[in-house]
């Protein structure tokens, strides 16, 4: 069992092989042009379909029965794999609700512009995390913010 990043990584790669296209966002077209966003309303609907998948593997997994180890060691260790797997699947649960909603941006013509600052996030940043709402800039400024607020 991978950690929770890599699990995130994994799926995203996945959604990103199973595309039926060889096209790749470039800084030589026009940002955010029709071609672009066709794009990542692909890799996000592909991204999503990734996860409900997973989801739907491990729902299987705990209606095939209950943990039935005999040693008591394995059995706490199965069980906590079992938690683990859990906890993923909540903060893949999550993850869909912020591919919805980059997908809404996507369809309402605001995707790939900072929520904050209005600019361009930037196509490498949202190739590798599709669902990003702020710059690098305006991600760094309010996660400094949120440490600031948190340590008072």
């Amino acid at each position: 069992m991978g950690t929770l990043l890599t699990d995130d990584i994994d799926v995203l790669a996945k959604a990103k092989s199973a595309l039926e296209t060889d096209y790749v966002p470039s800084d030589d077209e026009e940002y955010m042009s029709e071609k672009q966003q066709d794009y990542f309303r692909m890799l996000l609907l592909e991204w999503k379909k990734s996860i409900l998948e997973s989801a739907n593997a491990t729902l299987q997994s705990l209606q095939d029965g209950p943990i039935r180890e005999a040693d008591l060691n394995d059995r706490a260790s199965s069980e906590t794999e079992w938690g683990i797997e859990l906890r993923t699947r909540d903060r893949q649960r999550k993850l869909v609700t912020k591919i919805d909603s980059a997908l809404r941006r996507v369809d309402e013509g605001e995707y790939g512009y900072c929520d904050k600052t209005g600019e361009p996030i930037g196509l490498k940043r949202l190739i590798a995390r599709p669902v990003a709402t702020m710059t690098v800039e305006a991600q760094e400024a309010h996660e400094r913010r949120e440490k600031i607020s948190r340590d008072d």
